[in-house]
This record gives C-alpha cells, sequence and structure tokens, in this order.
C-alpha cells in the first residue's frame, strides 16, 4: 500500500483515540516534507484545529508521541514546527515496501476502474507531410493515451483526417498543372511529401499571379483617395478576397464545387492522392509509434450536424437570421454569437464537429472525451462544448479541449505554404544522424553490432526528440533545439538512456536474490526509495492533469538521483552480503520504474550504450 494512504489512516485512528472525533483518512493533507526540515512526510495540522479546539503545537505533540508509541513499525520520530507535524518513517517500513515491490514491472499501474477515455489527436491535412508541430502533437495525444491506461482506465485513441476542403484542392489543383503525371513510385518521392511538394507550388503559383492584382487594386485605392498606407492596410485585410481573384484560386474554388458535387474525375484524383499521403502518414506513424483505434474521415462527417441544427431551432438553443443563416447566441455565457449553418444551408467547422461529437459518444459511450488541438483553437472547443451541452449531446460534459503552445524554431514560426516547415521525417532524420554524430564522438560503440548501433541511434534520436516535445508543460509553447534535445548531461531522454544503461550493465554480472537487506538505510539509500514509491502518485497526478511532463521530469530526477547513489555507494562490491543484496533490489526497482515511466512518454531504453 501507498505511504500516504497508510499515514491518513493512521493520524485519522489517533485523533479518534485521543479526541474520540471521527475524520475521514482522505481529508487529512499529507505531503513530502520540505528538505530543510527533518522527516519524511508532514501532517498538515491548521484544517483540524477547529475540529478538535486544539491550539497547533498542543496537537502536534499529542498526535504525534502517539502515532510513534503506537506505530512504531512506521514511524521513528516526529517533529512539529508551528502548525505541521513532521513525521519520520521507519527503515523498516521502507526496506519491506522495496521487498514486496522491486522485481513489479508493472508498480505503480492501477487496476481497470471501469472508466472510458476518448483521445483524439494527430488530425493532420491531407494535402501535406507531418510536420514538427504535428509531433508535439502526437507524442502528447499518444501519451496521455497511455496514462490513463496505467490509471485503469479503458482508452480509445483516434484521429479525424481532414481530407477534404479548400486546402486539398490547392494541392490537386497544382499536381494538374505542374506534376506531369507524376506519382510517388515515378518520383521515388514519400506520398505525403509529394503531395506538399504541389501544396507549396500552389502557394508560389498564387502569389505570382496576384501581383499584378494588388499593383492594380494598388492604384484603384490610391486613385479613390486613400493614401498608401493606408490602401495596403485595407488589401491585407482583404487578402483571402483578393486572392480569390486569382486564376488558380478561382479553379481550386472550381473544384471544390466539382468535388462536393461527385464529380467523377475529380473525386478520382481526390482519391489518388489522398492514398498517396495516407501511406506516407502510415510510414511516419510507424516511426514515432503513434497509433490509433478509430480513424474518422472528414470526407465522411462534413454533413454531420445538419439534423442537429434543425433540433437546436425547435429547442430554440439556434436562432435563424433574416438571410437564413441560423447562429447560436452564447453572450450569457461570456462569448458571442456563433454562426452554425450557413444561409446556403451548407455546414460550417463546428456544425460538423458536433454531429462527430455525438457519432462518437454513440458509438463508444466514453466517460471523458480529450481533443488534443493547439492552443489557437480554445475559443473553438469552448463553443462546442457548449453547444453541445446546450443541445443535451450524450457525454457533451466530458467533452474536454486538451491545449498545448505551438512548438517554433530559432527563426521563428512555420508556414507551410511558404515552405518554411520542418517535415517530421526529415527531422527525425536528423536526429538519428546526430545521436549517431555524438555517441560515436564519445567513443560508445564498442563491442555493438552493426544491427545494435542502428537500433541505438534509432533508440537516442527518437527518444531525445519526443522526450524534448513532452518534457515541457502542454500549455507553454516551446522552440525546438535538436541539438539540446541529445545531451549526456542536461535534461534529456539520453540522460535516462544512459542511467537504465548503467543499470543493466549492472544486472548482467548479478541480479538481486530477494535474500535479506538488512535493518537500517544510509541517506541516498533511502532518499531513492522514497522517490521510488512516489512513482504511483506521479501517475495519478500526470493523468489528473494530463501532462506527461510530469513523468518526464520525475524520470529525470530518479535517474539523477540513481547516478548519485550509484557514484556514492558500491552495488556489486557492497560492504556486506545484505547491503549488496539492497543495492542490487534498488537498482532493479529504479530500472523498471524508468522504463515504465519513459514508455509512457513512447520512449524505448537501451540493454546497452
Amino acid at each position: 500500500m501507498a505511504i500516504v494512504p497508510v499515514i491518513q489512516s493512521a493520524v485519522s485512528v489517533q485523533i479518534n483515540k485521543l479526541y474520540q472525533v471521527d475524520i475521514d483518512p482522505s481529508s487529512i493533507t499529507v505531503s513530502e516534507t520540505k528538505p530543510e526540515f527533518e522527516g519524511d512526510y508532514t501532517v498538515v495540522l491548521f484544517a483540524l484545529l477547529k475540529t478538535l479546539k486544539k491550539q497547533p503545537e498542543a496537537l502536534g505533540n499529542e498526535l504525534g508521541q502517539q502515532l510513534v508509541a503506537d506505530n512504531a513499525a512506521l514511524f521513528s520520530g516526529y517533529n512539529v514546527i508551528k502548525g505541521f507535524l513532521n513525521l519520520s518513517v521507519s527503515d523498516g517500513w521502507w526496506l519491506q515496501f522495496l521487498q514486496e515491490q522491486y522485481n513489479d514491472p508493472n508498480f505503480g499501474r492501477q487496476p481497470r476502474n471501469g472508466k472510458r477515455v476518448m483521445v483524439e489527436y494527430s488530425s493532420p491535412n491531407t494535402n501535406k507531410p507531418l510536420h514538427l508541430g504535428h509531433l508535439r502533437n502526437n507524442f502528447l495525444g499518444w501519451s496521455v493515451a497511455e496514462i490513463y491506461k496505467a490509471n485503469g482506465y479503458e482508452v480509445i485513441k483516434t484521429c479525424i483526417a481532414n481530407d477534404r476542403g479548400i486546402h486539398i484542392c490547392k494541392s490537386m489543383i497544382a499536381w494538374q498543372l505542374f506534376g506531369n503525371g507524376a506519382t510517388p513510385e515515378s518520383t521515388g518521392i514519400k506520398g505525403d511529401h509529394l503531395v506538399g511538394d504541389y501544396y507549396v507550388m500552389f502557394g508560389t503559383a498564387l502569389k505570382k499571379q496576384m501581383e499584378p492584382i494588388k499593383e492594380k487594386k494598388l492604384a484603384e485605392l490610391i486613385e479613390s483617395g486613400k493614401s498608401k498606407e493606408e490602401a495596403l492596410k485595407y488589401m491585407d485585410d482583404k487578402k483571402e478576397e483578393l486572392e480569390k481573384e486569382a486564376p488558380i484560386m478561382k479553379a481550386a474554388q472550381q473544384m471544390l464545387v466539382d468535388w462536393e458535387a461527385g464529380k467523377p474525375d475529380v473525386v478520382e484524383l481526390w482519391r489518388m492522392m489522398n492514398s498517396w499521403v495516407y501511406s506516407g502518414f502510415d510510414v511516419t506513424y510507424k516511426r514515432i509509434g503513434s497509433d490509433f483505434d478509430k480513424v474518422y474521415y472528414e470526407s465522411e462527417t462534413y454533413l454531420l450536424g445538419k439534423e442537429l441544427v434543425e433540433e437546436g431551432l425547435r429547442k430554440k438553443v439556434f436562432f435563424r437570421k433574416d438571410d437564413g443563416s441560423v447562429w447560436v447566441d452564447l453572450t450569457k455565457d461570456g462569448l458571442d454569437e456563433k454562426i452554425v449553418q450557413r444561409r446556403d444551408g451548407t455546414a460550417v467547422y463546428i456544425t460538423q464537429d458536433i454531429g462527430l461529437a455525438e457519432v462518437k459518444q454513440n458509438e463508444f459511450k466514453c466517460d471523458l472525451s480529450v481533443y488534443v488541438v493547439g492552443d489557437e483553437q480554445n475559443y473553438h472547443f469552448k463553443v462546442l462544448k457548449l453547444i453541445c451541452q446546450k443541445l443535451g449531446v450524450d457525454g457533451a460534459d466530458g467533452i474536454f479541449h486538451l491545449s498545448y503552445g505551438m512548438v517554433e524554431l530559432p527563426t521563428g514560426r512555420m508556414k507551410t505554404r511558404e515552405g518554411t516547415v520542418v517535415d517530421a521525417d526529415d527531422i527525425l532524420d536528423e536526429m538519428i544522424k546526430e545521436a549517431e554524430r555524438k555517441t560515436q564522438e564519445l567513443g560508445k560503440t564498442e563491442g555493438l553490432a552493426e544491427a545494435e548501433l542502428k537500433d541505438l541511434y534509432d533508440i537516442i534520436g527518437t527518444g531525445g526528440l519526443k522526450f524534448f516535445l513532452v518534457r515541457v508543460d502542454p500549455k507553454k509553447r516551446m522552440i525546438f533545439n535538436p541539438e539540446e534535445s541529445i545531451d549526456l548531461h542536461g535534461f534529456t531522454a539520453t540522460f535516462i538512456q544512459y542511467a537504465y544503461a548503467r543499470m543493466q550493465s549492472i544486472f548482467r554480472q548479478e541480479l538481486p536474490k530477494g535474500g535479506e537487506i538488512g535493518a537500517d538505510l544510509l541517506p541516498l539509500e533511502k532518499q531513492l526509495i522514497i522517490t521510488l514509491e512516489r512513482y504511483a502518485d506521479v501517475l495519478q497526478q500526470a493523468g489528473a492533469e494530463m501532462n506527461p511532463s510530469v513523468i518526464a521530469g520525475y524520470a529525470f530526477a530518479l535517474a539523477k538521483l540513481f547516478n548519485s547513489f550509484y557514484n556514492e555507494h558500491k552495488v556489486l562490491k557492497a560492504e556486506s552480503a545484505e547491503k549488496k543484496e539492497l543495492r542490487l533490489q534498488l537498482s532493479q526497482m529504479t530500472a523498471h520504474v524508468i522504463k515504465s515511466g519513459m514508455a509512457l512518454l513512447g520512449i524505448r531504453v537501451p540493454e546497452r550504450m
């Protein structure tokens, strides 16, 4: 059993014994004792003072004396500082805990709790390859799903492929104009990259076609009396409207109309180019370890929600404006009016998202539905949840937007149309090359076969990338630095992986036997056990916060502490057989916990390094 509930229960029993008052153990606040004070765990007394009618100093001393007297196997001492009772847990309790748990690779994971969570992540557009921003989304979404599993939930991983719309038609038009029948097979280019190249070509062609249009418009505006600065600002504000005048944009808009009308040659081109992209995505997903239980396609869901619009009108959740468009008024909820159906009866994004939310809930009946989407969509998801709640959509209260900050490069924000995006495949290749370079520089390749080395470079490179992108709180924006992400001495996966490989080098010589481990602990031994015991709480915190960086920080701190322990104390040449067994068990449990924690981040740990 975890130490905190044990302490809470012991305190509750003593309060009843001393003062004949029943206190719910879970209401008693217990935290780790601050490093500057003596003790392991602290009971916060303030919340108990009014009920027990005691002064903090008196209550702390009375409780402390009784706890130590009646629980000698659990507590070895206490001290009171103001409203805090600091308790020292006996070495015997920690040693028993270690012997019971050291060989359990599933330590910290919870049994099934009967609840179901859906995590939707990735959600790429099918007009370009996955890029660096998608990697943060994938690593975050996949890891949150695995953390929920570790906390006892059944998890459904889903993805919505944004496979229709004007952005898709842009790549299709560019391929028709510039492709000369090119295919992934004829060019040797991965399918998603090939389609992405044509999307960039569309942007280049559009920019070229816009030059005379903008010059003409600028002249017209200046002639009408605007200053040049005013005219340029006006044109910037009306950029999308102006772009519709370009021939290539008109062609893309017509293609979208033809696709929605089901024109056979357009639909066939769309299917062909999307199939190239999906094949490319599959390769990248396999490389990064992303997987999905269900993929939804926008082309199959974009009409969803129309019936819900009619239902919303009947329920007076929505209202129709004079032009025929349908809206929802969210001003009383602190937002504004939001269109849910255009005047021509076509859906907007929020409409299809309402419909898809209902479909997903009907199909999987989840207690919680997590959308992993960047923070630029914060408003959209507030609106989505509110509308679903007002319509009475099943599971609406369980909709949660896991908002995360964008990933930027040292040079600034990425823009696909301008070709400044770092493709996921390219960054993965770069990371693996960097891992190879640094490993060879450090001379860490001795005794490893070529296949082992290739796998090691992948473990280090891909692990370094994943760790770098999840070690930061999801809400924070971040700048990606490839060199910083593979540093043997920094806050990196590499540091943790090397500590794990150190442990494996011990076990190749000797494994713990489960024998006697003595009756006392040195400071670093005790600190290591205390940190290991916290792992279950760390998993619960990471799940409650939907925050893999909690596990990343814990794994790094644990690896750092193990290195201090390893450098301070001999393991295989310990001063006694009991100490050797103790340190082998400590090493074994540390290895299990690090491997478990890193696995929840999607990161492998090497046997040799």
